[in-house]
């Protein structure tokens, strides 16, 4: 399904239903906006790990704008204050009232953005092996001379030098990395999942690149504005997001609760499927209505 808004077109998906037969009556689930990583992927690669969630909630999937399947434009609107207002967007657009916002990587800090800014938006907030400024991209750089192949150091090097400008070039990375990118990495299943995405080289350029604006942002003054109940997942072993970041986030989020997977890398939903599943559901709580 596709949202015409703001001058682009948002791509979309739903999962799950919204109102489920309870005994005489009828609940009212709660609706979860899943906003996926990168800049530069898709939505896709939330499929099938999150799925267990529309047992409890409906589930919104969405691409950035510039990203997956969403409508290309100009590349200078391929920016966070525009991916935020491209959120609080859809959600209007749908009818629907405070979202839970289930933000990862990239998408923590949109979701993280859209929150301070719109907090009347939000009824919950996850947030999952994400930072909230710009140092996040020299500590990865150290943690990946410490623990990288050459191999993995000259690709992230090419990310930050802008040139990650072709999807060939973005396949590449993707398959020197993936196994920093989670503990329990497959190759043949990470082959699998890579397929099914699109991907959108000026979008990681425009953020990681020189003078990208992921090399600059900072929303610690914002986070207090954040009134959602908060929930906040790391990996012990994220190499891009180190729990550093998540532990500061906690610290600026007032009442937010930090949970770290002592067995999880950048991927929790690939080395600890199951119990990122159930830390979400169970902050969920359902209405009834």
């Amino acid at each position: 399904m596709r949202a015409a808004l703001r001058g682009t077109e948002i791509y979309f998906d739903i999962e799950g239903t919204g109102l489920a037969p309870d005994g005489a009556g009828m609940r009212e689930r709660p609706v979860g906006f899943l906003i996926h990583g990168g800049p530069g992927g898709d939505h896709t690669g939330f499929k099938p790990a999150f799925s267990p969630l529309s047992a409890r909630m409906q589930l919104v999937y969405f691409d950035h704008r510039g990203n997956g399947r969403s409508a290309r434009g100009d590349p200078a609107t391929y920016t966070l204050d525009e991916n935020v207002e491209d959120m609080e967007a859809l959600r209007r657009h749908l009818g629907l009232g405070p979202i839970v916002s289930i933000g990862t990587s990239y998408g923590g800090m949109v979701a993280m953005a859209h929150a301070a800014r719109y907090p009347d938006s939000v009824s919950h907030l996850v947030l999952i092996v994400t930072a909230a400024h710009s140092g996040f991209i020299a500590r990865a750089k150290e943690i990946v001379a410490a623990r990288g192949t050459p191999e993995q150091q000259r690709m992230f090097a090419m990310v930050l030098a802008g040139e990650l400008n072709t999807v060939e070039r973005m396949e590449r990375y993707f398959a020197a990395m993936g196994p920093m990118y989670a503990r329990r990495h497959d190759d043949d299943a990470a082959g699998v999942t890579r397929g099914r995405a699109i991907y959108s080289p000026e979008a990681i350029t425009r953020a990681f690149g020189p003078g990208g604006f992921l090399t600059s942002f900072d929303l610690r003054p914002e986070l207090p504005r954040i009134t959602a109940p908060t929930l906040i997942l790391a990996g012990r072993h994220d190499w891009i997001c180190a729990p550093e970041f998540s532990e500061e986030i906690h610290r600026l989020i007032s009442g937010s609760d930090l949970r770290i997977f002592e067995d999880s890398s950048h991927s929790i939903r690939i080395d600890e499927p199951q119990a990122m599943i159930d830390a979400i559901a169970g902050f969920v709580v359902y209405k009834r209505r």
